[in-house]
């Protein structure tokens, strides 16, 4: 340990604090201005609290040492040797002194945290959800290598969890029963009142209030809780890169998914039904002639069971029920187009997966029989539909290529549009057909081409249709032709393929993505900004739903309006009402956001970047109020005390910045930061009376704060019995019980405890939010499992009033509320 204690000191000089030791020149006597001798005061200060910051690490590390080497003692029998790694490499660097200033420390001497280009999932987890790699049991403590660990840092720090010498002194004492279940190794020592817990093999204590010490079980079972959540609203549409997927039903519904749920939404009666039968994705739509039957095609998926395969849902659209499921193991990737067969009772499907060969298959779905498969195109492929009134005729376009198919004797076959004199598009993206039985089609040169009925040959040319890219045609049932594409306008063209009225949807909105016939005059349509929209040609389209168009991540509730504001990577941030579930402001930013936290007086809301930079907005006039920048990297947390007097900001450079607030959330000025975190920050949470703060970070640390002073708790006895006025840290005695068998510690993104404090709920990396009773503090608690999502749930949220939650899907770009029942 001298040897180790030798190589450290020698990296740094302590002749130039001597020399200030020894010299007098600051001193009442020394003939020096007053100015000069206050600087010179000033700098022998700052050079002290270096050396005691010094001290202080080298003391930590040879305290970590001695826990780390008790944990391999106490684990030894069962996972062998551990090799020590020298001490020098394992000690943080001294900040440098220049020119009388101290640079920051980047995370004390650990692996340099991500530059903030992804997400905190992205950070830690492979960027593909559907290849999450789980790291196996047997991983020795602190072993964890960068491509396992993400940023998540490779040491687990003295005092992280509030685990004083007393805390380990009792790992040699008698201990209640060991739970080992995967990686998920459970001690409780009764003694010190404390449970602990290893993640990737780090060890993670947790200490519980004095009340509960006496009677604490870890092997007592917890209860179900008595409530259940029930998807009530779900916020967004698919329209940036799915097409045909928005329908009226004669029921007065619109129909199209987001996420792996379908939405009814009756706008006039401002309902809305789901079909939520979808694991994963859903990427295609297809109604049945008969107006009641939907078929919906899912991506395949990744669950905490295993893979998910890719297959085709046909369900009732009146009682939502499951009436077939085609292709399970048939399917590769993903199904990309869907059609029912027009002409002989909608009895025969086709699909298109996204294999490489793109193999397009019919079907008789009644039977859930394959009646014939091929291989399409090696290229992407846009639309497949059947002819109206030839079921055995089927016509695919896509990337270079359209093509007619022609059922017969169980063979698909091919033949090839003959583009002629026309010049070849790149893309053939949509096709429809005329009252005649032509075939249309729409493609990147902005031209409508006409083909005759049974022939591959154009007859007709609509030539610069419009500018650039045609993504929808549709026929309305008084033949009048619509098209729309990417430059935004709507055109109608009549039998004779002549422009009669032309309509141009507002930038706002984006390119049109799908057309649908409404009822009467109304048009519905479906955008790449995510937006559907209904008017008619002669007048304007108005919202019936939007949503964001890129990853989201910020999630806030309004402390005591039925209000919720949402944040993400596409730089909107949008405040919603609940209760009619309108969005009553959206505001564009210049960067990505990451995360929100609304000032307890509700007056404004602050929102933190993916790039140091953060703002406040007024919450009534969406106005900026101030802006601030801390740091280079995302902003993961944005919490306000209860008080109002404090703003917390954990920040992606290990560091959680206090301002001290005043003016209503108009007024902010630095108090400092909170060092002493090894990774990045990932949760916050104040205490009741606003005079502590805990926070979690990517290495599974819990430390305790005192935010006024920036200063770290480590006393056990002041921090076990904290009331914590919310519980958002998915790290601590109360919510132990959350983590699932075998979790690398990665895969809970976040945490919210009821208001009235008998509800936890968790979002995962598997789509999965999840209910427990709260406190949440027995091993393998149980819980109530809700899908809908179709990514990483990043947040979850529960309302001022504990009556809705609200999470946050990540890459799936959608909003779900759920009802407490």
């Amino acid at each position: 340990m001298e040897d180790g204690f030798s190589s450290y000191s020698s990296l740094y000089d302590t002749s130039s604090l001597l020399q200030f030791c020894n010299d007098d020149s600051a001193s009442a006597a020394s003939s020096m201005e007053v100015t000069d001798r206050i600087a010179s005061l000033e700098q022998r200060v700052q050079m002290q609290e270096d050396e005691i910051q010094l001290l202080k690490s080298a003391l930590a590390d040879v305290v970590r040492r001695l826990n780390a080497s008790e944990e391999q003692q106490a684990m030894g029998s069962r996972r062998g040797p551990t090799k020590a790694r020298p001490m020098i490499a394992t000690l943080p660097l001294r900040p440098t002194v220049n020119n009388g200033t101290i640079l920051p420390k980047k995370g004390s001497g650990t692996l340099p945290s991500p530059s903030g280009s992804g997400s905190r999932k992205d950070n830690s987890t492979p960027a593909n959800k559907s290849t999450v790699r789980r790291a196996n049991s047997n991983e020795h403590v602190g072993t964890l290598t960068r491509k396992d660990s993400g940023d998540k840092g490779n040491r687990t720090r003295a005092g992280s969890t509030g685990s004083n010498s007393s805390g380990k002194r009792s790992d040699s004492k008698q201990r209640d029963p060991v739970f080992n279940a995967g990686m998920r190794r459970v001690t409780h020592c009764k003694e010190e009142g404390y449970v602990k817990m290893y993640l990737k093999g780090r060890p993670i204590t947790m200490f519980m209030p004095k009340d509960q010490v006496d009677s604490y079980c870890l092997e007592a079972k917890a209860d179900l809780p008595s409530n259940k959540l029930k998807l009530d609203w779900v916020y967004g549409y698919r329209g940036r890169d799915c097409r045909s997927n928005l329908y009226l039903l004669p029921t007065g519904e619109t129909v199209y998914f987001i996420a792996s749920v379908v939405v009814l939404f009756n706008v006039d009666e401002q309902l809305q039904r789901h079909y939520t039968g979808h694991t994963d994705d859903i990427k295609c739509l297809a109604v049945h002639p008969d107006k009641i039957t939907i078929a919906t095609g899912q991506v395949a998926g990744t669950s905490s069971d295993g893979k998910l395969a890719p297959h085709v849902r046909v369900w009732d659209s009146v009682s939502l029920n499951t009436l077939h499921v085609l292709g399970t193991g048939f399917f590769d990737r993903a199904l990309v187009c869907l059609a029912f067969s027009k002409s002989n009772g909608g009895n025969t499907l086709c699909v298109v997966d996204d294999s490489n060969d793109h193999v397009l298959s019919v079907w008789d779905w009644q039977r859930e029989d394959r009646l014939a498969e091929v291989k399409c195109s090696n290229e992407s492929v846009f639309a497949a539909d059947f002819h109206p009134t030839d079921c055995n005729v089927i016509v695919t376009c896509g990337k270079s290529h359209l093509y007619f198919w022609s059922l017969e004797k169980g063979m698909l076959i091919k033949k090839q549009g003959l583009f002629e004199k026309q010049e070849k598009p790149k893309f053939v993206l949509c096709v429809t057909f005329a009252e005649n039985g032509d075939a249309i089609t729409g493609d990147s040169s902005g031209n409508i081409l006409v083909w005759g009925k049974g022939t591959n040959r154009i007859s007709h040319v609509i030539q610069g249709a419009h500018e650039g890219s045609i993504f929808a045609l549709s026929t309305l049932r008084n033949g009048t032709l619509v098209s729309g594409g990417k430059d935004r306008r709507l055109v109608c063209w009549d039998s004779s393929y002549q422009q009669i009225q032309t309509v141009e949807v507002p930038e706002l909105f984006g390119p049109i993505r799908t057309i649908a016939e409404g009822r009467g005059e109304t048009v519905l349509i479906g955008t790449t900004k995510n937006f559907v929209l209904q008017g008619s040609l002669d007048g304007e389209f108005m919202p019936i739903t939007q949503g964001h168009t890129d990853e989201l991540w910020g999630l806030a509730v309004h402390p005591w309006k039925p209000q919720f504001l949402t944040c993400g990577y596409d730089r909107q941030v949008c405040l919603w009402d609940s209760s009619s579930h309108q969005l009553i402001w959206t505001k564009s930013m210049e960067d990505s956001a990451q995360s929100a936290g609304f000032h307890p007086s509700g007056a404004v809301v602050a929102i933190g970047t993916q790039t140091g930079r953060w703002l406040v907005l007024d919450t009534d006039s969406k106005d900026l109020v101030t802006v601030h920048t801390d740091g280079n990297e995302q902003l993961s947390v944005m919490s306000y005390g209860p008080d109002g007097n404090f703003l917390a900001i954990g920040s992606h450079d290990n560091y959680i910045y206090i301002y001290a607030v005043a003016e209503n959330g108009r007024k902010y000025s630095r108090v400092g930061k909170c060092s002493g975190h090894s990774s990045f920050i990932t949760h916050l949470d104040w205490s009741v009376d606003s005079q502590y703060l805990v926070s979690n970070s990517g290495d599974y640390e819990i430390l305790y704060w005192i935010p006024s002073v920036c200063k770290q708790v480590v006393s056990v006895e002041t921090t076990r019995d904290i009331e914590w006025a919310t519980y958002t840290c998915a790290l601590g005695f109360q919510v132990f019980g959350l983590w699932p068998d075998g979790s690398d510690g990665t895969d809970i993104n976040a945490v919210c405890r009821t208001n009235d404090k008998s509800l936890l709920v968790t979002g995962d990396d598997f789509g999965k939010v999840h209910l427990f009773s709260y406190p949440c503090s027995q091993f393998r608690a149980p819980s109530h499992a809700y899908g809908g999502h179709s990514s990483h749930v990043t947040n979850v949220t529960f309302l001022h009033d504990d009556s809705y939650l609200v999470s946050t899907g990540g890459k799936d770009m959608s909003v779900m509320q759920w009802r407490i029942v």
